[in-house]
């Protein structure tokens, strides 16, 4: 079964990280395509840029940008897409890459606990 983890993009990649995707609509700032060492940019699975621009990393927007976003990962599309995210992992690890300040408030957090929520029965 997959061990879904999330990372920031500014740190080292790791073998240990297994099947790497970013998951950030914008590419992150200062880091190249050859350092970010990623098997895909799931750009598809990131919030809208009104979503973005309406949390803007501001605490107070939190509950609603994480209720507004998981609503978002239902449609359909977004469903098969965290399907393909999941099959392309296997049984190894999925690091999804952020580049957020936040490690606790970001779209991986809400990203990861959709797709764990998916992966259980």
């Amino acid at each position: 079964m997959t061990d879904i983890r999330i990372k920031r993009i500014y740190e080292d990649a790791a073998e240990s990280d297994g099947y790497r995707a970013l998951v950030d609509r914008l590419w992150p700032r200062g880091v190249s395509k050859d350092r970010a060492q990623l098997d895909e940019w799931a750009k598809d699975l990131s919030p809208t840029d009104d979503m973005r621009k309406e949390f803007g990393h501001d605490e107070d927007a939190w509950p609603h940008f994480r209720k507004a976003y998981r609503q978002h990962l239902t449609a359909e599309a977004c469903q098969e897409r965290m399907r393909e995210l999941l099959e392309a992992a296997g049984d190894g690890a999925l690091t999804l890459l952020f580049a957020a300040k936040n490690e606790e408030r970001n779209n991986a957090v809400v990203l990861k606990d959709a797709l764990e929520d998916m992966k259980s029965p």
